[in-house]
Protein backbone atom coordinates (compact mmCIF):
# COMPACT_ATOMS: atom_id res chain seq x y z
CA UNK A 1 0.00 0.00 0.00
CA UNK A 2 0.96 3.52 -1.08
CA UNK A 3 1.88 5.84 1.57
CA UNK A 4 -1.15 7.25 3.08
CA UNK A 5 -0.14 10.80 3.13
CA UNK A 6 -0.21 11.03 -0.60
CA UNK A 7 -0.06 14.35 -1.68
CA UNK A 8 -3.52 16.10 -2.05
CA UNK A 9 -3.22 17.06 -5.42
CA UNK A 10 -2.03 13.52 -6.27
CA UNK A 11 -4.80 12.05 -4.71
CA UNK A 12 -6.99 14.23 -5.93
CA UNK A 13 -5.89 13.44 -9.60
CA UNK A 14 -6.30 9.91 -9.23
CA UNK A 15 -9.73 10.11 -7.19
CA UNK A 16 -10.88 12.68 -10.53
CA UNK A 17 -9.43 10.07 -12.69
CA UNK A 18 -11.39 7.23 -11.31
CA UNK A 19 -14.97 9.59 -10.67
CA UNK A 20 -14.62 9.88 -14.41
CA UNK A 21 -13.70 6.04 -14.69
CA UNK A 22 -16.60 4.84 -12.82
CA UNK A 23 -19.35 7.36 -14.73
CA UNK A 24 -17.73 6.36 -18.34
CA UNK A 25 -18.13 2.54 -17.39
CA UNK A 26 -22.00 2.78 -16.45
CA UNK A 27 -22.01 5.02 -19.96
CA UNK A 28 -23.80 8.14 -17.87
CA UNK A 29 -23.43 11.62 -19.19
CA UNK A 30 -22.55 14.32 -16.97
CA UNK A 31 -26.22 15.41 -17.24
CA UNK A 32 -27.18 11.77 -16.05
CA UNK A 33 -25.17 11.51 -13.15
CA UNK A 34 -25.80 14.81 -12.14
CA UNK A 35 -29.64 13.95 -11.68
CA UNK A 36 -28.53 10.82 -10.21
CA UNK A 37 -26.20 11.85 -7.82
CA UNK A 38 -27.78 15.76 -7.35
CA UNK A 39 -24.75 17.50 -7.57
CA UNK A 40 -24.67 20.34 -10.61
CA UNK A 41 -23.24 19.42 -14.26
CA UNK A 42 -20.74 21.96 -13.35
CA UNK A 43 -19.45 20.61 -10.26
CA UNK A 44 -19.11 17.00 -11.50
CA UNK A 45 -17.06 18.11 -14.45
CA UNK A 46 -14.60 20.66 -12.55
CA UNK A 47 -13.99 17.25 -10.33
CA UNK A 48 -13.34 15.30 -12.69
CA UNK A 49 -10.87 17.93 -14.06
CA UNK A 50 -9.19 17.82 -10.69
CA UNK A 51 -9.92 21.66 -10.86
CA UNK A 52 -11.37 20.88 -7.45
CA UNK A 53 -11.65 19.01 -4.35
CA UNK A 54 -14.68 17.05 -3.54
CA UNK A 55 -16.23 17.69 0.06
CA UNK A 56 -17.48 15.06 2.14
CA UNK A 57 -20.76 15.38 1.21
CA UNK A 58 -20.70 15.40 -2.44
CA UNK A 59 -18.89 12.44 -2.27
CA UNK A 60 -21.40 11.16 -0.38
CA UNK A 61 -23.88 11.78 -2.69
CA UNK A 62 -21.65 10.32 -6.00
CA UNK A 63 -21.10 7.14 -3.91
CA UNK A 64 -24.64 6.77 -3.10
CA UNK A 65 -25.54 7.16 -7.28
CA UNK A 66 -22.47 4.46 -7.64
CA UNK A 67 -23.19 2.19 -4.97
CA UNK A 68 -20.45 2.29 -3.70
CA UNK A 69 -19.03 3.02 0.29
CA UNK A 70 -16.86 6.20 0.88
CA UNK A 71 -14.37 3.56 1.57
CA UNK A 72 -14.61 1.36 -1.63
CA UNK A 73 -13.81 4.66 -3.46
CA UNK A 74 -10.95 5.74 -1.91
CA UNK A 75 -9.45 2.33 -1.62
CA UNK A 76 -9.35 2.52 -5.77
CA UNK A 77 -7.78 5.26 -5.12
CA UNK A 78 -5.42 4.79 -2.99
CA UNK A 79 -4.27 1.21 -2.73
CA UNK A 80 -3.89 -2.24 -2.66
CA UNK A 81 -4.66 -5.02 0.15
CA UNK A 82 -2.33 -5.74 2.74
CA UNK A 83 -2.91 -7.74 6.00
CA UNK A 84 -0.89 -5.50 8.11
CA UNK A 85 -1.32 -1.72 8.05
CA UNK A 86 0.31 0.65 10.20
CA UNK A 87 -0.68 3.83 11.22
CA UNK A 88 1.77 5.50 8.81
CA UNK A 89 0.21 3.52 6.11
CA UNK A 90 -3.46 4.33 6.44
CA UNK A 91 -5.23 6.63 4.12
CA UNK A 92 -5.97 9.76 5.20
CA UNK A 93 -8.70 12.14 3.42
CA UNK A 94 -9.43 15.51 4.78
CA UNK A 95 -11.76 17.85 4.06
CA UNK A 96 -10.91 20.81 5.74
CA UNK A 97 -14.27 23.02 4.44
CA UNK A 98 -16.11 21.15 6.98
CA UNK A 99 -13.53 19.95 9.83
CA UNK A 100 -13.93 16.11 8.82
CA UNK A 101 -10.88 13.92 8.91
CA UNK A 102 -11.55 10.28 7.99
CA UNK A 103 -8.40 7.58 8.06
CA UNK A 104 -8.91 4.08 6.54
CA UNK A 105 -7.52 1.71 9.74
CA UNK A 106 -8.68 -1.12 7.65
CA UNK A 107 -9.22 -0.20 3.92
CA UNK A 108 -11.89 -2.20 2.19
CA UNK A 109 -10.34 -5.10 0.29
CA UNK A 110 -12.15 -7.41 -2.06
CA UNK A 111 -11.64 -10.69 0.39
CA UNK A 112 -12.84 -9.11 3.28
CA UNK A 113 -16.80 -8.22 3.97
CA UNK A 114 -15.82 -5.31 6.78
CA UNK A 115 -13.88 -2.22 6.71
CA UNK A 116 -13.00 0.22 10.12
CA UNK A 117 -12.71 4.02 9.67
CA UNK A 118 -11.23 6.40 12.25
CA UNK A 119 -13.25 9.87 11.91
CA UNK A 120 -13.04 12.91 13.34
CA UNK A 121 -15.13 16.17 13.88
CA UNK A 122 -14.17 19.45 14.68
CA UNK A 123 -16.71 21.20 17.13
CA UNK A 124 -19.61 22.83 15.06
CA UNK A 125 -19.77 20.31 12.48
CA UNK A 126 -22.54 18.77 10.52
CA UNK A 127 -22.57 16.27 7.75
CA UNK A 128 -25.81 15.19 6.20
CA UNK A 129 -25.79 11.93 3.54
CA UNK A 130 -29.28 11.99 1.63
CA UNK A 131 -28.93 7.79 1.00
CA UNK A 132 -26.66 5.39 2.17
CA UNK A 133 -24.48 4.42 -1.11
CA UNK A 134 -26.06 0.87 -1.02
CA UNK A 135 -29.85 0.20 1.71
CA UNK A 136 -29.22 -1.86 4.11
CA UNK A 137 -25.32 -0.85 4.71
CA UNK A 138 -24.59 -2.18 8.58
CA UNK A 139 -22.27 0.19 10.60
CA UNK A 140 -21.27 -0.01 14.45
CA UNK A 141 -20.39 3.73 15.60
CA UNK A 142 -18.27 3.49 18.15
CA UNK A 143 -17.44 6.98 20.19
CA UNK A 144 -13.99 7.29 21.79
CA UNK A 145 -13.87 11.31 22.69
CA UNK A 146 -15.92 14.37 22.33
CA UNK A 147 -19.73 14.27 21.67
CA UNK A 148 -21.49 13.09 18.46
CA UNK A 149 -25.26 13.31 17.46
CA UNK A 150 -25.81 11.18 15.06
CA UNK A 151 -29.58 11.08 13.03
CA UNK A 152 -30.83 8.02 11.22
CA UNK A 153 -33.97 8.68 8.97
CA UNK A 154 -35.15 11.82 11.48
CA UNK A 155 -34.58 8.96 14.94
CA UNK A 156 -31.69 11.52 17.03
CA UNK A 157 -29.07 9.59 18.95
CA UNK A 158 -26.64 11.59 21.36
CA UNK A 159 -23.63 9.44 22.37
CA UNK A 160 -21.17 10.08 24.70
CA UNK A 161 -17.50 8.36 25.13
CA UNK A 162 -17.90 4.10 25.41
CA UNK A 163 -21.13 4.77 23.31
CA UNK A 164 -21.59 2.22 20.60
CA UNK A 165 -24.07 2.59 18.26
CA UNK A 166 -25.40 0.44 15.58
CA UNK A 167 -27.51 0.47 12.76
CA UNK A 168 -28.23 -0.19 9.20
CA UNK A 169 -28.58 2.42 6.48
CA UNK A 170 -32.28 2.79 4.57
CA UNK A 171 -32.13 6.91 4.18
CA UNK A 172 -31.11 10.46 5.16
CA UNK A 173 -28.13 10.28 7.70
CA UNK A 174 -26.83 13.06 9.77
CA UNK A 175 -23.46 13.58 12.07
CA UNK A 176 -23.14 16.44 14.49
CA UNK A 177 -20.78 17.72 17.28
CA UNK A 178 -21.96 20.47 19.57
CA UNK A 179 -20.24 24.09 18.76
CA UNK A 180 -18.06 23.56 21.81
CA UNK A 181 -16.79 20.05 21.17
CA UNK A 182 -15.28 17.93 18.35
CA UNK A 183 -15.60 14.53 18.01
CA UNK A 184 -13.22 11.25 17.37
CA UNK A 185 -15.33 7.81 16.35
CA UNK A 186 -14.78 4.40 14.92
CA UNK A 187 -16.99 3.34 12.59
CA UNK A 188 -16.99 -0.43 11.39
CA UNK A 189 -18.79 -0.98 8.09
CA UNK A 190 -20.55 -4.59 7.20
Amino acid sequence: MENALLDDTVLDRRLAQRLGDLRAGRGWSLDKLARRSRVSRATLSRLENAEVSPTANVLGKLCAAYGLTMSRLMHMVEGDFAPLVRRSAQPLWTDPEIGFRRRSVSPPAQTLAAEVLECELDPGTRITYDRPPRPGLEHHLLLLEGQLQVALDGQIHDLRPGDCLRYQLFGRSAFVTPPQCPARYLVFVL
